[in-house]
């Protein structure tokens, strides 16, 4: 991996065990608090607002801790302790670290083979159906690529209960005429592939034009679209700035509703927006030295799906506060794992990643 170098240890070190305040109920009696933003708006803020920087720090805090070994636990936040949430870095979660390294730089670079490699293990999104896929093809190869022969390996683990989709969020079937979603997925990949997707996507001007060519494409919907557009710019064919656009998912969008008493008529990616510019001042108002990724703040994408980890998050810390969608609970437990977790990013990143970090491979 290029660009890496040494990092401050003793300063990475004081900044994950600093201890931040506990959080305010959402019954509080604070005073309505208003932020100015874009255009002059005025977005009214809950005390949920609050919640969102410091959740994002505590949970920057456990993973950084994770990353350099400390033993469990990692934090004395109950909710967090015991439940799953995403890193406040879309890119460090485990499943993004494995496409970047081991599917999407692992192989030939050309615009097809990575674009194909991409795609196929995103409709997916699943390392043990990748692993399926590599023992199926050998090294997956847009050139030589066969649905058909995927596909009965495929409909054997679907016979024997094997889950191929990740619950992470909802693949939803392309209706291609087959009888089974991933073969409908494999044909839309093959599909991707003939109209000269990868191509279309390496002329792309903007990041935003990478979600229009995907959205264009059957059962590909806006926030899908923007999930693959982001995993795409993870590799060479392009490199367009994440925090150039943005599509609110379903989760950030009922995120955004706790957090606000009032938009002022912003959409969704303008309120995201709107907050990336007062980041700094955030952290700082609430007296928090929030640890970046080795030299990179949060995106639009990052800040995003931070919406979407509050809204879980403030079913359980604030039960009392609006929630469009009535849910009361979270799901996913967490279980503390010993795990390794070497960091690896896209090298055109240039992150101040310590070598030693990204020293051990993910078993795959």
């Amino acid at each position: 991996m290029s660009c890496v170098s040494t990092l401050d240890f003793d300063r990475m070190e004081k900044t994950t065990s600093t201890a931040y305040l506990g959080f305010e109920d959402s019954r509080s009696t604070q005073k309505e608090r208003k932020i100015r933003v874009l255009n002059n708006r005025t977005l009214k803020v809950t005390p949920i607002f609050d919640t969102y920087w410091k959740f994002a720090a505590k949970r920057q805090n456990i993973f950084l801790k994770r990353v350099f070994g400390s033993p469990p636990p990692w934090t004395d936040d109950t909710v967090l302790a015991h439940h799953r949430f995403t890193n406040p870095f879309r890119a460090s979660d485990r499943v993004s670290q494995f496409l970047i390294k081991h599917v999407i730089y692992d192989g030939d670079q050309s615009p097809d083979e990575v674009f194909f490699r991409t795609l196929l293990f995103k409709l997916f999104n699943r390392i043990d159906t990748w692993k399926v896929a590599i023992k199926s093809l050998g090294s997956p190869r847009a050139k030589a690529f066969k649905s058909e022969n995927l596909g009965r390996d495929f409909d054997r683990l679907f016979e024997q209960g094997v889950r191929l989709y990740s619950a992470a969020y909802i693949m939803p079937d392309p209706k291609f005429g087959h009888n089974r979603k991933h073969r409908n997925h494999l044909h839309l990949l093959k599909l991707m592939l003939q109209n000269e997707t990868p191509k279309r996507v390496v002329d792309a001007k903007s990041l935003e034009d990478v979600y229009e060519i995907l959205r264009g494409f059957s059962s590909i919907g806006s926030f899908l679209a923007f999930q693959l557009a982001i995993d795409i710019n993870y590799s060479e064919l392009v490199d367009f700035s994440e925090m150039d656009f943005v599509v609110a998912g379903p989760g950030a969008q009922n995120g955004i509703r706790r957090c606000f008493s009032d938009t002022a008529g912003l959409s969704d990616s303008d309120v995201i927006r709107a907050i990336s510019d007062i980041r700094e001042s955030e952290f700082e108002r609430l007296g928090i030295d929030f640890p970046n990724l080795w030299g990179r703040d949060l995106q639009l994408v990052d800040l995003q799906n931070l919406f979407c980890e509050v809204d879980k998050y403030a079913r359980v810390v604030h039960p009392t506060s609006s929630d469009i969608s009535n849910r009361k609970r979270i799901k996913q437990k967490f279980r503390p794992s010993s795990e390794v977790l070497p960091q690896w990013y896209p090298p055109k990143w240039c992150l101040n990643v310590p070598s030693y970090l990204a020293e051990e491979p993910i078993q795959i």
